[in-house]
């Protein structure tokens, strides 16, 4: 990089961080009150207490390709350069196993090139099942650390900020420590990475000195345990893109914008007429309900199970859930291995429970057809063993039809037939399969009478590094296909080109297409995320969030 064009990149940096260093209030947090235990971790008792590690690197600009600003303000005009920093060792995704290994002692040591200079920080803590003689199951975990000059805290891959925000995350100021949750409701034995962005400062006063950290403590807090919404604000999103057809479908400066947190894991999100959300915490077995008017709530406990053995589950509760034309509310329910309908009266009808006279394995995703036909997965992922569940009753895993109560298998093709959804003219059937050995997007033809024929691999992302096999499955008004699969949220053309893909903090295991019909929720493990983009949902009449 030419000297002028370091003077640009501090120039662009500085300007940022300027804004950045707002004095407006950081948002309202619980009152925690004291910790009841805390472990130092510039300490070698310390970081041996979280089974942890420090792990150092620099950080370097770098020029990049960029938009200039188009019309409407967005980088969408000429094409130009600009500069980034790598790396982006945020991510959670991020290998830095051939980084430095630093002795927690050394913390305070001076580090990076000095004058304008940056690095990171990071480590994976494992929480005790003890800590100073207490048990720290349920506790809020909140860390504080304070980096010479400035810094940002991300945690488990995500850097949220809110308008105004001052501290937490983002730069609190000069020298002023960052304080933060990094856990909530936490368990012993959760592990929780956390990366430290260190910025010498200030900035435009080229400062002849280097980067250090004063400071790093974790505080042990009795807190709330429930699952929360959270005002809307952005997090962190990367948009991979591979073919030029999606900057007609995702914004050129995309917004992803974190609702609530705390779930055990998330699926099977349901948008309403009445303007809220839907979905399912299959671990905690509840459906919960969102919206931005009222908040989070629990719409049903016991959601997909309540037998005396349902300690011995790891997912009882429901899974996918869909409406019917008229409007009636279906589940997928694990642990009873069935699919129900309840009424507007609440009276409830099972639908499908077993095949054969044998039980279902559990019902896992869920989609109708306008003529009211009902479509469903049925992998042994509920069942406490899988595939090896004494419970499993039946042979194969298998895609079903239900129609005018006759319950017809469609398909066995796959082992972990998973997410369906329809084309936009229903003329084909998508089928995901969860199986790290075979990551495939199946399609159907869908047949006069309701069967499914000519069965073929739509897309294989077999060879897609990642443990994560395919999940739910959402499609486009022009057919293009969302899909979650390995490192992210895959978006195919409907003619089977992978156009890109857009990675989020938490990998999301499956969507619904909400608000006007442009914006897709995303249940991502323990947090629900809002995705607006440029293109309608199939199969979802638009509506004006109220």
């Amino acid at each position: 990089m030419s000297s002028r064009s370091a003077r640009r990149a501090i120039g662009v940096i500085a300007a940022v961080l300027a804004f950045a260093f707002g004095t407006l209030p950081a948002p309202a947090e619980e009152d925690l009150g004291p910790a009841f235990a805390s472990i130092d971790l510039a300490t070698v008792e310390g970081v041996a207490r979280v089974e942890g590690e420090w792990r150092y690197s620099d950080a370097r600009i770098v020029e990049v390709p960029f938009n200039g600003p188009g019309p409407e303000g967005q980088p969408t005009g000429p094409a130009g350069s600009t500069y980034d920093v790598e790396p982006k060792a945020g991510w959670a995704d991020y290998d830095d196993s051939a980084w430095e290994v630093i002795a927690p002692t050394t913390l305070e040591r001076r580090r990076s090139t000095g004058r304008v200079c940056f690095n990171w920080y990071r480590i994976v803590i494992t929480v005790p099942e003890r800590v100073q003689g207490h048990d720290p199951s349920g506790a809020t975990l909140v860390l504080e650390t304070a980096i010479d000059d400035y810094a940002e805290v991300w945690v488990d891959g995500e850097l949220p900020r809110r308008l105004g925000q001052s501290g937490g995350s983002v730069v609190k100021g000069w020298n002023a420590p960052n304080r933060l949750e990094v856990g909530r409701n936490v368990r012993p034995g959760q592990r929780i990475l956390i990366a430290v962005f260190g910025m010498n400062g200030p900035i435009s006063g080229s400062p002849t000195n280097f980067i250090w950290m004063r400071q790093a403590v974790l505080g042990f807090h009795r807190g709330a345990t429930a699952p929360r919404a959270v005002e809307p604000h952005e997090v962190n999103v990367d948009v991979v893109r591979l073919d030029p057809r999606i900057d007609e479908l995702v914004p050129a400066n995309p917004k992803l914008f974190k609702l609530a947190e705390g779930f055990e894991f998330l699926e099977g999100p349901l948008w309403r007429a009445e303007g809220d959300l839907l979905f399912s915490d299959p671990n905690a077995n509840r459906i919960y309900r969102y919206s931005d008017r009222d908040g989070l709530s629990v719409f049903r406990e016991n959601s997909g199970y309540a037998g005396a053995d349902v300690a011995e589950y790891g997912q009882p509760g429901s899974n996918g859930l869909a409406l019917d034309p008229s409007g009636r509310l279906t589940i997928a329910e694990h642990g009873n291995h069935r699919i129900t309908r309840t009424a507007s009266d609440g009276s409830e009808t099972v639908l499908a429970d077993s095949f054969d006279g044998k039980r279902l394995n559990s019902p896992n995703d869920l989609v109708y057809r306008s003529d009211g036909s009902l479509y469903f997965s049925d992998p042994p992922f509920g069942l406490p063993r899988f595939f090896e569940d004494p419970r499993k009753e039946l042979e194969h895993s298998g895609v079903y039809r239900w129609a005018a109560g006759r319950l017809t298998l469609v398909s066995r093709d796959l082992e972990g037939p998973n997410g369906l959804a329809f084309s936009p003219d229903e003329r084909y059937l998508y089928v995901t399969n969860w199986d790290p050995g075979k990551k495939v997007v199946m399609r159907y033809r869908v047949a006069s009478d309701g069967s499914l024929t000519d069965g073929r691999i739509f897309f294989d992302m077999t060879g897609a590094p990642g443990e994560e096999a395919l999940d739910g499955v959402k499609v486009d008004v022009q057919g293009n296909l969302y899909v979650s699969g390995p490192g992210g949220l895959w978006i195919l053309s409907a003619d089977g080109a992978h156009l890109g893909t857009v990675r989020t903090p938490r990998l999301a295991a499956n969507f619904a297409w909400g608000d006007d019909g442009r914006s897709l929720y995303l249940t991502a493990r323990s947090a629900l995320y809002r995705l607006p983009l440029m293109v309608g949902g199939a199969g979802l009449t638009r509506q004006t969030r109220p």
